[in-house]
């Protein structure tokens, strides 16, 4: 093993372990909300100062590699995607922050009922962070698109969820502090499973050079591949 492919090799090890940490905050942050606990709020909150460390670790480690090794083709690639999906870890880490933020303002607020499409929303949010984590460490391009097909299903529950605030609104319009609270806290949700499409099409560019940004359905395959051999 070469001293930059044992470097690559660590910074692999630091990109999961952010990913790690990001999941287990975001966790924290739906358990916040669902049990409208102020200790697990806060430390959702305290927990994004280490996530944005981490991520600064990250980035100086993938720019001091590009200048001293110069690499091309796949390893090139990899550090190119672990400068993205490392971005996009800090910005989940943010939302996560934020859904800590607005469980902290719910406790003070009258007491509404968290609608039923949060729960399955966060779940399935929740999952999909997982499955695009699992297909960077295994560098598994079929676990990232089946990532990017769950789009459409995570936009029919955002929606379900909006539908579910808009009745609360209708029933319980006195407490509309408490309702609005809820609603940015379902926009925090759909942002993340942006992101989290994001990282995937990023495993998808660092095993095989597709970039798959602003395709549309019928871009024919392979017009943005780049060639290289595959590491």
């Amino acid at each position: 093993m070469t001293h930059l492919e044992r470097e690559l090799d660590k910074l692999k090890r630091k990109i999961l372990a952010l990913g790690a940490l990001v999941e287990d905050n975001l966790r924290i942050a739906f358990q916040a909300i669902e049990q409208r606990d102020r200790d697990k709020a806060r430390k959702v909150i305290v927990g994004d100062f280490e996530i944005d460390q981490q991520e600064v670790e990250v980035e100086e480690e993938c720019l001091k590699l590009l200048a001293l090794y110069q690499p091309v083709a796949g390893d090139l690639r990899f550090l190119v995607a672990v400068i993205k999906i490392n971005s996009e870890l800090e910005r989940i880490g943010d939302l996560a922050s934020n859904i800590g933020e607005r469980a902290m303002a719910l406790i003070d607020e009258h007491p509404i009922p968290v609608p039923p499409g949060f729960a399955v929303m966060s779940d399935r949010t929740g999952s999909i962070l997982e499955k695009v984590l699992d297909a960077l460490v295994r560098q598994d391009v079929h676990a990232a698109r089946e990532v990017l097909a769950a789009d459409d299903e995570i936009d029919m529950l955002y929606q379900g969820l909006i539908e579910d605030l808009k009745h609360i609104i209708r029933t319980d319009p006195d407490h509309l502090d408490a309702i609005v609270l809820m609603f940015s806290v379902a926009r925090y949700l759909e942002r993340l499973a942006d992101h989290a499409t994001n990282i995937a099409e990023d495993v998808i560019y660092m095993v095989d050079g597709e970039i798959r940004r602003h395709q549309v359905p019928d871009t024919p395959a392979g017009l943005f591949h780049t060639e290289g051999p595959r590491r």
